[in-house]
């Protein structure tokens, strides 16, 4: 058998992530698909970089946590196709997080209103949301 948590330290756990990354992170969303690991080398074009709101998680419930705020962009930086967020410390030094990027529906660890963007393109994050495994 596999060692499970409770709810409490599922949570605790998922809230430690918006800790260490600190308040208003940097997003940038990229074409093509994330790199090996946060520690590998950027990739892919940079279509837009966001600032994420200073709370930019709700509180960790049942060990899941989503977006909170508006994760929105007035213009794309450039024209492509998303293929993955990078999610860097405010400081902008740091990558904590990647992931996919997909439209709504399509099975992206992110999913945006339209993923294939045209630069100045307004664009919105729509779903958002890690959980901790249990087991």
């Amino acid at each position: 058998m596999a060692i499970q948590y409770s709810d409490g330290v599922r949570n605790a756990k998922q809230d430690a992530i918006e800790t260490t990354i600190s308040t208003a992170p940097i997003m940038r969303i990229r074409t093509g698909s994330p790199p090996a690991a946060c520690a590998t080398a950027d990739s892919g074009t940079v279509l837009a970089t966001l600032t994420l709101p200073s709370d930019w998680m709700a509180a960790a419930s049942g060990g899941s946590k989503a977006k909170s705020g508006t994760w929105q962009d007035a213009s794309a930086d450039a024209a492509g196709t998303a293929g993955h967020f990078r999610i860097y410390d405010s400081g902008d030094t740091t990558c904590h997080m990647q992931g996919t990027v997909s439209a709504t529906g399509g099975g992206g660890d992110m999913t945006v209103d339209n993923a294939v963007f045209a630069s100045g393109q307004q664009f919105t994050v729509t779903t958002f949301s890690i959980t901790d495994n249990n087991g």
